[in-house]
């Protein structure tokens, strides 16, 4: 994944809205949810979910699909697993560092992401914001 791309979909997902719709629509899992339901999930009016959804679709991070006159919108777990895999590709070196992990590559079917970095306590330097 380039840099740009990366970016791109960062910043769509820096949205609120944009945010509480994808993680509802990761949360759905492969089949999705129609416009509607998300709507009424979230409380957000049509007209903005639309924006929202159009948004998410057009960086590659939501598919859509008609069923009769619904619109069902999913998320592109192959795009999430890219993403994760370029943020988390030199993780700790490029290797795993948890015992029995296995590196993550994006798209690897059953691969996630292993890092005890992200899950151990840490005495980091960074100042809290």
């Amino acid at each position: 994944m380039e840099t740009l791309h990366a970016a791109d979909l960062l910043a769509a997902l820096g949205h609120e809205s944009r945010l509480s719709i994808y993680r509802a629509l990761v949360e759905a899992g492969p089949q999705g949810l129609h416009a509607g339901a998300i709507g009424e999930r979230l409380g957000l009016p049509a007209p903005t979910l639309s924006f929202h959804l159009a948004h998410l679709s057009r960086v590659g991070l939501a598919r859509k699909r008609h069923e009769g006159r619904f619109v069902i919108y999913a998320a592109d777990f192959p795009m999430m697993n890219d993403l994760l895999g370029f943020l988390t590709s030199n993780c700790c070196g490029g290797n795993p560092c948890m015992p029995g992990a296995t590196a993550f590559r994006g798209g690897e079917a059953g691969s996630r992401p292993a890092c005890a970095a992200a899950i151990a306590p840490t005495t980091s330097s960074f100042a809290d914001s």
